[in-house]
This record gives C-alpha cells, structure tokens and sequence, in this order.
C-alpha cells in the first residue's frame, strides 16, 4: 500500500485580481483562408485520432476493427503534440510545438524557434480549416464547454499567457498572465474552471472562463505538466520531476492530497465507474492505477503496456482504455475491467496526443 501524503492547504489559495487583457502580437497572424490540407477522407467509423510527433502526421484508428484507416498531413509542420476535439466532435485542435517533447514537458526550447501553432482539423474530413500562427511554444489548445472558444498554452520563462480565440471567426478575445514555463492548460470536467499548469513556477493558475480572469494560483509539485479533469469533482496534476500527483478540489480551488509515485508520470485519468485513477509510468513502461479507500488513494495494479507509456483515452462506454507508447511507436488497447492488455497496434514514430470520436 501505497504511502499518502495529505495537504489541506485551504490557506495556500492566493487571489489575484488579474483581468485578462488584450493586446495583438505575432498571435493575430490568424486570418490565413482555409488550409485545405491534402484529400478528403470519409472518416465515418469510431475512431481514435493517434498524434505521430516524430512522423509528424495524425493516424486515425478504426475503433471498430483497430485498423488503420487514415493518416492526416499537416502541411509540413513538425512535432505536432497534444490534441483536443471539440464538444460536437467535428473539429479536432493539435498543437504544433516543432520540439521533441518526449523526454519530459520542460525539456523544450521557448526562444528562438518558429513554426509554432495551432492546427484545427474537420474531425470527419480530415481536412485543415484553420492554422493559428503563435509566437510562442503551444503545448496544447483545448475547447471550451460549448465549442465557441479554443483556449491555447503560451510558454514563456517569465511569464505564460492563455490566448482565448472565437471559434466563430478566429478572431482573439482575451489574453490572460499566468505562471512561469506554462504547459497545458485544461478545463474541469463540469467546464466552469480552467487550470493552467505553470511547469517553471511549480503552480497551477486557476481561471474563471467566463470573466478569463485568474482566481488564484495553487502550489503544487515541482515541473507540474498538466491538471487532468476528473468526474469526481477534482482535477489531477502530473508533477513530472518530483514524481507525484497532486489532487486539486475543482470547488474550493485548493491541493486536497499529494500521492507520491516513485515514477515520472506521463498523464493522469479518472475511470468513473472503476473509481480508479490511471497514471501513465514513463519510466517503465506501464500503467499504474490507483483506488481511493477512506479518503486515501492506494496503489492497485499495474499494467505494462510499451516503453514510455504516454496518454490515456477511455472509450465512451468505458470498457476499453487506448494508451499511446512514445518509445515503442504502439497504442495499447486494454480491457478495463480486468486491467489486461488485449492488442497492440503499431504507429507512427513517438505517438503522443490521442483523442476518441465515437
């Protein structure tokens, strides 16, 4: 059994009074016309949109046979990373971040580079729409609950920004401060709270989404990657260094637990009807999963998928988890109940971002 550390830190909330503001740089280079981007598919089956950072392309999975059906171009850009869909599944958002980020989240460069960007993609045509042109290092752009805002990751070492783009005209609305060497940026489940994991300032922002501005800043553990949404009410955040993941009340806003790992965690996701908490092991190659017992989260199981396990996906009916292996180039499909490895599907090069469309 695993030992727990629990944080009650109701004090540690720090409110700031930071309005999200506007202002237009190299990021408003938004109004290209519509990329096109190669031949149309007819991606008209369940699929799972497999993100190849080193092979630079999309790979798309029959979920109903796990053939592979298609591979998505993204019109020359290069190590594209996390991916997101949109609430009505018909556009999917992959950050293009032009670094190797498989050796850890904080391992990428911030100056000097180009190429960075967020593609839109037609989830069922494959087809580009949009390329938002960024001047900094977008480690991913997430949908907000109803689709009219693409929410995108800025990194920067002295202080991070949030663009909030209309998805209507791709027009930017907001630009708001966060932390030091932002990562991901991430909405609770329920969609009324963003969570901005600042890796450089071991902080999470905390956002209200309507008004955009910062709520208050969390301490967390040091190199924070991103604070994954859970349907219990908090949200999960992978400390990639210090090896642990802290638990962060969604309500309240405040750090609940620390469960040390022993590993370096790749990504964090809740099973609902399991009521476990899934950890990707980068280090070896697994899937850790944890249960909570009297308020405290124990170590399970483990299951070994591929060597640098990465991003967990649960199917809609939560029976089958899909995982992304960056060092074995596979996606690993498991039955959930029985924590058992049932196929392993051959990829592109350092498979990362994954998202399922029923």
């Amino acid at each position: 059994m695993l030992f727990k550390i629990k944080k009650a830190l109701a004090g540690a909330l720090l409110i700031f009074g930071f309005t999200a503001c506007n202002f237009h740089t190299e990021a408003d280079m938004d109004d290209m016309d519509d990329m096109g981007g190669g031949e149309e598919k007819n991606i008209d089956y369940p699929a799972a949109y497999v993100v190849n950072g080193e092979s630079n392309n999309i790979e798309v999975l029959n979920l109903n046979d796990l053939s592979k059906k298609e591979q998505l171009s993204l019109n020359g850009a290069t190590f594209p990373h996390h991916i997101n869909i949109s609430p009505d599944k018909t556009k999917l958002a992959v950050a293009i971040t032009s670094t190797d980020l498989s050796g850890g989240h904080d391992s990428g460069g911030m100056g000097g580079m180009s190429g960075f960007k967020v593609m839109v993609l037609n989830s069922y045509t494959g087809k580009i729409e949009k390329e938002l042109m960024l001047p900094k290092m977008p480690h991913n752009g997430v949908f907000n609950r109803d689709g009219s805002e693409l929410w995108i990751a800025q990194e920067d070492e002295q202080q991070s920004h949030v663009l909030v783009y209309n998805t209507g005209n791709w027009s930017l609305k907001n630009t708001i401060l966060v932390g030091k060497g932002l990562s991901e940026v991430t909405f609770s489940a329920d969609g009324t709270k963003v969570f901005a994991a600042n890796t450089m300032d071991a902080t999470v922002s905390i956002i209200n989404p309507d008004t955009k501005t910062v709520l208050g800043t969390v301490p967390v553990g040091k190199d924070p990657v991103g604070a994954w949404p859970a349907a219990n009410g908090f949200m999960y955040v992978d400390n990639e260094t210090e090896g642990t993941v802290t638990e962060i009340a969604v309500a309240s806003g405040t750090a609940t637990e620390t469960i040390p790992l022993g590993f370096k965690p790749g990504y964090v996701a809740y099973h609902p009807a399991q009521q476990e908490l899934w950890v990707s092991d980068a280090t070896n190659g697994k899937i850790v999963y944890y249960q909570e017992n009297n308020g405290q989260w124990n170590l399970k199981g483990s299951i070994t998928t591929g060597a640098d396990a990465h991003a967990i996906a649960f199917s809609p009916d939560g029976t089958t988890a899909y995982v992304t292996n960056q060092g074995a180039n596979t996606v690993s499909v498991i039955k959930v109940v029985d924590h058992l490895v049932t196929a392993t599907v051959p990829v592109g090069k350092k498979p990362n971002g994954l998202v399922i469309r029923p």
